[in-house]
């Protein structure tokens, strides 16, 4: 019987159906393409075993003069800057109060005994106790969700790897919820207080547990709560001491959108448009911009504050604002991007204010050049102001070699420098142009990319739609209540722009869809990342994940130590026209397994067929192709006999195992004409 070769035409299609598409490929995960050709992604491994607080929505990497290599770390409660695996937190400060005698310890004893299912605990006395805490009754720990007078409410018993327990009256209730006292905060709940200068509180909780970086759990009226680790007893009477020293963060961010507060909605999703203010925008999803200015960090909040970390000071020192680093009244207090120009080393601030706290959110402002402390247009400097005129609202830049590709929400503009008098000049390059979310662009050499609300575009000298054949699999899938979460990536080893994004009803980033822009193919799968980080000084590309870890990608083989599910399905496979019954009766492999670092790489080859596209699958034939031999790695499984029979059939192949890398060429099936039965 003659020999049919497999070639398949690379890409993904999937905007038309997999019977009409005969010979491509129709789904995929975990793979790309390379000479027209699959294989399977490389691994990742975790980055390091410290975890990082919060979801990370942007990674910056840089080196110092004396050869420190940092990783900016950018999550919704907290910035970072990482190096040598631990996250050194620099989150900048909102305040710095004194307090008098602020803590307080809740404590009683049972007031009559309670089952193991008992969801309402009275206590002899539940004056100190606030609204919600956690709690500990002989070795149980128990989290209430209300109180009322002596009774603590909606128990949730046997938290923390505790078994619920009966325990007699009288038995002691220690709590690890402290309540602070100050009047004055600010706060908010997720927001977090160093504290420095208390004492013991007498019993279990020590002035260690105190003078510690602490998050608060509830605001209540001139006081709020923070969990310390341990739990009281009745020597813990004391109040803290005074003075106590209380160090507030900058306010924490959303990890999720809300509706009705993204970056178009709203007056720009403040309460009062421009109100200047170090106070995350309400119900605005946390996203950070950073950027070095030499070896010092500048970075900002998305409609939020400026900032700037000097290396030079070490982790010991936190960022401070922009305008605390000298007298000119004039330098931005908010903006919605920082970048600092490449070329000519000023810090530029898009839909900033003018230095009165209003935020303006179609106006650009630059610094004096090398000088991020100097932002009044004079004659003897080459700071200054543009303004765009076509949009509401400045959502993205984006630096290339040669430009600064400006996104408004309805029109792209190109920035370039074009020295004094006017230091910088914009032209708008197109209209009637989206783009879905802060994240969504990024710039490859002189081109950017960046994905709209319904069309992907590229702008390499003029801006174009970029063809999508997975069109329907991205945007009639997308959750655009979170569509602020979607990001590009650039991985310049394979030529690959990636935009990760929610599918379906995830609320956050699952899946991703990646163009090639040097073989301009398509392809997608299934993978959750909210952050990522080009090869630059890094080893390797780094990807952020929602458990707190950071993870090196293409290295090695598998999932950090579990199997990949790497896999590829075709479209139709057929005789001339679709109109001949087949009969397949051998499958002669074409695969290496180049990279693999099992002794034994094996990967299953399946082929499934019906008699016409809306039936069923009639026969399926599945075989492991392994190699035979460490070396060459084209020495393989030769053949698999098969016997199956239909008008069309569908191609698969998958790997399921550690250690597997594999590449396909083109195989061969035995195949003829076959009739009726």
């Amino acid at each position: 019987m003659p020999l049919v070769k497999l070639q398949f035409k690379p890409g993904i299609v999937r905007d038309v159906s997999s019977y009409s598409d005969a010979y491509g490929w129709y789904d995929s995960n975990l793979i790309r393409f390379r000479m027209g050709l699959p294989q399977s992604m490389g691994g990742w491994q975790k980055y390091s075993n410290s975890t990082f607080l919060g979801t990370c929505r942007s990674l910056h990497n840089w080196a110092t003069v004396t050869g420190e290599n940092y990783l900016g770390v950018g999550t919704n409660l907290k910035f970072y800057v990482e190096e040598g695996g631990t996250y050194n937190d620099i989150t900048p400060l909102r305040e710095t109060a004194t307090l008098n005698n602020p803590f307080a310890a809740p404590y009683s004893t049972l007031n009559g005994s309670i089952s193991d299912t008992a969801t309402s605990i009275t206590v002899t006395s539940g004056t100190s106790f606030p609204s919600q805490g956690t709690i500990k009754i002989d070795n149980e720990i128990i989290v209430y969700g209300g109180k009322s007078t002596n009774v603590l409410t909606n128990c949730l018993r046997g938290q923390n790897g505790t078994t619920a327990a009966s325990h007699n009256n009288g038995a002691a209730v220690g709590s690890s919820t402290i309540i602070v006292t100050d009047t004055a905060s600010n706060t908010q709940s997720s927001d977090f207080v160093t504290f420095s200068g208390a004492s013991s509180l007498g019993g279990n909780i020590t002035a260690a547990l105190l003078n510690t970086n602490l998050q608060i759990t509830r605001i209540d009226n001139n006081s709020y709560t923070v969990e310390v680790g341990a739990f009281s007893n009745s020597s813990d009477t004391g109040n803290g001491g005074n003075p106590v020293t209380a160090q507030y963060e900058i306010n924490t961010g959303l990890d999720t959108m809300v509706g009705g507060t993204g970056w178009g909605a709203g007056t720009w999703g403040r309460s009062t448009w421009g109100s200047g203010t170090d106070v995350t925008t309400a119900g605005q999803l946390r996203i950070w911009f950073q950027d070095n200015f030499g070896e010092d960090l500048v970075f900002n909040v998305f409609n939020g504050g400026i900032y700037y970390w000097d290396a030079s000071a070490g982790f010991s020192a936190r960022a401070v604002t922009l305008e605390s680093l000298g007298p000119d009244t004039t330098i931005p207090t908010i903006a919605k991007q920082v970048l600092v120009s490449d070329k000519d080393r000023h810090i530029i601030a898009f839909g900033c204010d003018p230095g009165d706290g209003v935020q303006d959110p179609m106006l650009i402002r630059f610094s004096d050049q090398e000088n991020p402390a100097v932002w009044e247009n004079l004659p003897t400097n080459t700071a200054g102001e543009l303004r765009l005129g076509s949009g509401s609202t400045i959502i993205r830049a984006v630096e290339t070699k040669r430009e600064i590709a400006v996104f408004t929400d309805s029109a792209v503009y190109s920035m370039q420098y074009i020295g004094p008098p006017d230091t910088f000049g914009v032209q708008q390059i197109a209209a009637n142009t989206t783009i879905i979310g802060p994240l969504a662009a990024v710039a490859v050499d002189d081109a950017v990319f960046w994905m709209g609300e319904k069309s992907f575009f590229i702008y390499d000298g003029s801006v174009q739609d970029l063809p999508c054949p997975v069109w329907d699999y991205v945007f009639l899938n997308m959750n655009y209540n979170e569509m602020d979460k979607v990001f590009a990536a650039h991985n310049a080893q394979y030529n690959e722009v990636t935009w990760y994004f929610p599918y379906g009803t995830a609320t956050e980033n699952s899946n991703y869809v990646t163009y090639n822009y040097s073989e301009k193919v398509w392809y997608y799968g299934e993978l959750s990342r909210t952050a990522w980080c080009d090869v630059s000084l890094k080893n390797y590309p780094i990807g952020a994940a929602t458990t707190g870890y950071l993870y090196n990608h293409e290295l090695g083989n598998d999932a950090d130590g579990e199997a990949m599910n790497s896999y590829i399905e075709s479209g139709a496979i057929e005789l001339d026209q679709g109109d001949k019954m087949m009969f397949i009766s051998r499958v002669i492999a074409d695969v290496n397994f180049t990279g693999s670092n099992s002794s034994s790489p094996a990967v299953l080859m399946t082929f499934m067929t019906s008699d016409f596209p809306g039936s069923n699958i009639a026969q399926t034939g599945t075989a492991t192709t392994t190699r035979t031999a460490t070396s060459p790695i084209t020495q393989f499984t030769p053949y698999v006999d098969l016997r199956l029979r239909g008008r069309q059939a569908v191609f698969r192949i998958e790997k399921n195992t550690t250690g597997v890398r594999f590449g396909l060429g083109m195989p061969r099936i035995e195949v003829r004409t076959d009739g009726r039965r």
